[in-house]
């Protein structure tokens, strides 16, 4: 059983106990029947009435809840179509139905005032933004509901055009920086109302729109290249006042005053560089001689720059004229712009070739040192150090003089002649060179041939002329600190003078005993290594023309006697040699790779000095042996 039928039960008992409590209290008081009769009837007739009225007034209640449902399912069908949101529910009691509908209306409502708040505060940013970038308002009707996407897509619009504000006016900030710096380089009062805008106005109530950002750049560009042109005829100016000043020999006390503006390219500065360019060149005129000599003096300097022939400096004929007119002047001054921009566009090329030349003659200076016989003598490394230059060159040469034709192939193609230096094709003259220094290198050393030839047979004959070192001495020599008795020293001279037949005897019969063939080779010894003799030419011809020695005692007369060819090795030496074991060398030396020199003690104040090269690490091809014995 429903509650609602449980009430109308408990409704209807208390309607009995009512009516049982009014006839016994009628019951007392002794009111007769006709009246019970009529105030029941009374009684009936009240209830009767409330409960029409009651049940008129619920009967009223369904026609408006069927009013109220369909208002309000109408307003919030509008609200769904303008909101853009799915309908509501149907299936339910028309008592809920009207108040879901009635609290789904009030909802939407509120949702309609927020999104129109939205689009308000949308609306007033975009057009904020559009009268500060000059840009067209966001496609929205201000008095329709938005939906959530398009308020989604207005919100990112408005976002969008704060970004592009903050980026045009961080780009006009800049502009306009430049700007007031560039018209302040140049001295340059804004004159249109654009100019005054952007440089007099306040920044915030400049409009930011693309034309103006264009024109901002334009006119950036514009002062850029007006400060450009200035900057340039500055340059120009000072170029050309530096000339003069030269050419006319002016004094440093009147260039003094101009050197602010020969620092600065400011309006002020290019005025004052004019005018002294005009004073200048008012000078000039009535120094017209001296300074066409001095202009031809700069271009006969730069005729040796590019490597101009006669004939090409013979083409210039106003340079021998004697007739100094301006327009000779004139001519001359041509001529010297024209050879400037010559050899700015040829520069790479023309120092290629100067490059090549200097290190040519640095080349030839360093094989005219690898020459000298006293570059052993030198300290400090130098040798090393000339001889690491020296490789340094062979290598670099070929690729700079390769380097080099590849330029002037394309100089030739480019200018339709040929690229002559002081009239002879320069690759020519590089091969002429290389030529002339094997030509050059091949004399030297047939000389060396015939020299060492020479000197053989004269040492075959008469000996071999020692030099005694003076340079270095060995240990044990004697030094001027240690003196030494006059008496005593006498003395050991004359015993040793006394001793020099005994000591020529045993030489001769050395000699006899040592001499072999000259074609002898050692046994089993490997054929000499070409590469290992090829650098040791320069030695042999000194070892054959000035031997040195080393010596324990100070200089003393001396015989000498030289072979050729002696024995191979120089145990073998020491076996055939009538002192047997008693020879040993006292002090050698190698020279450079199969070179050596050294002295062997013969016998009490006789040394035997020898110096030869080597074929194998065990033997030696030739040599030169000599006797030597001290006081």
């Amino acid at each position: 059983m429903r509650k609602s039928e449980v009430l109308a039960a408990e409704a209807v008992s208390c309607l009995n106990k009512a009516l049982c409590r009014l006839k016994d209290i009628w019951e007392e008081i002794g009111i007769p029947e006709d009246q019970r009769l009529q105030r029941t009837n009374v009684v009936k007739d009240h209830i009767k009435s409330l409960l029409d009225r009651m049940i008129k007034e619920e009967e009223s209640l369904k026609p408006r809840l069927i009013i109220s449902i369909q208002n309000c399912r109408m307003e919030m069908e509008k609200l769904n179509l303008e909101l853009q949101l799915p309908g509501f529910e149907t299936g339910i009691s028309m008592l809920q139905q009207e108040k879901n509908i009635r609290t789904q209306v009030e909802a939407l409502l509120t949702e309609r005032a927020r999104r129109m708040r939205q689009l308000k505060a949308l609306l007033d940013q975009d057009q904020d933004l559009c009268d500060v970038l000059c840009s067209l308002p966001y496609g929205v009707a201000p008095d329709s509901v938005p939906t959530a996407e398009q308020l989604e897509s207005f919100g990112q619009h408005v976002a969008n055009q704060n970004a592009e504000k903050a980026r045009r006016y961080a780009e006009f900030m800049d502009l306009k920086r430049r700007i007031i710096v560039h018209m302040g380089e140049l001295d340059h009062v804004p004159e249109t109302s654009f100019e005054k805008d952007v440089v007099c106005e306040d920044e915030d109530s400049f409009c930011l729109s693309r034309d103006n950002i264009t024109s901002l750049k334009l006119l950036v560009c514009q002062l850029e290249e007006r400060k450009a042109e200035t900057e340039a005829a500055c340059e120009a100016h000072r170029e050309k006042i530096q000339r003069l000043w030269g050419r006319l020999d002016v004094p440093q006390e009147e260039r003094d005053p101009f050197n602010e503006h020969m620092v600065a390219s400011r309006k002020r500065n290019l005025e004052a560089l004019q005018a002294e360019v005009q004073r200048l060149e008012e000078l000039k005129l009535l120094n017209i001689r001296n300074v066409t000599d001095a202009i031809r003096s700069e271009v006969a300097a730069f005729w040796e720059k590019c490597f101009f022939s006669a004939d090409q400096r013979q083409a210039f004929a106003p340079y021998f004229s004697e007739d100094f007119t301006e327009e000779l002047l004139a001519q001359h001054d041509a001529e010297i712009q024209r050879l400037k921009q010559h050899h700015e566009d040829h520069k790479e090329l023309f120092d290629g070739v100067h490059q090549w030349e200097d290190s040519w003659r640095l080349f030839l200076q360093l094989e005219k040192k690898a020459t000298d016989p006293t570059r052993f003598t030198n300290r400090g490394g130098n040798l090393l150090k000339e001889e690491k230059q020296r490789s340094e060159l062979h290598k670099s040469l070929p690729k700079l003089e390769k380097k080099l034709k590849a330029q002037i192939d394309a100089w030739e193609s480019e200018q339709g002649g040929e690229f002559l230096v002081n009239g002879e094709k320069f690759l020519q003259y590089v091969e002429e060179q290389w030529e002339l220094h094997r030509v050059e290198k091949e004399k030297e050393k047939q000389e060396r041939h015939l020299k060492k030839s020479k000197q053989t047979e004269e040492d075959m004959q008469f000996g071999t002329a020692v030099r005694t070192p003076t340079k270095r001495r060995l240990l044990g020599t004697q030094t001027p600190n240690k003196s030494r008795k006059v008496g005593q020293e006498n003395k050991k001279i004359s015993l040793s003078r006394s001793s020099h037949q005994s000591h020529v005897l045993l030489l001769l019969l050395l000699l006899l005993l040592l001499q072999v063939p000259a074609s002898r080779t050692p046994v089993g010894g490997k054929p000499p290594n070409p590469r290992l003799q090829g650098c040791n030419k320069e030695n042999e011809a000194q070892l054959k023309g000035s031997p040195v020695t080393t010596s324990l005692t100070p200089a003393a007369p001396q015989h000498h006697f030289s072979m050729a060819s002696v024995a191979s090795t120089y145990s073998e030496f020491v076996v055939t040699s009538p002192f047997g074991s008693n020879l040993f060398p006292v002090a050698s030396s190698f020279l450079c790779h199969n070179a050596f020199e050294g002295v062997g003690n013969i016998a009490d104040g006789v040394h035997l000095c020898f110096r030869g090269t080597w074929s194998t690490p065990r033997a030696f091809s030739q040599g030169v042996f000599w006797m030597r014995w001290s006081d």
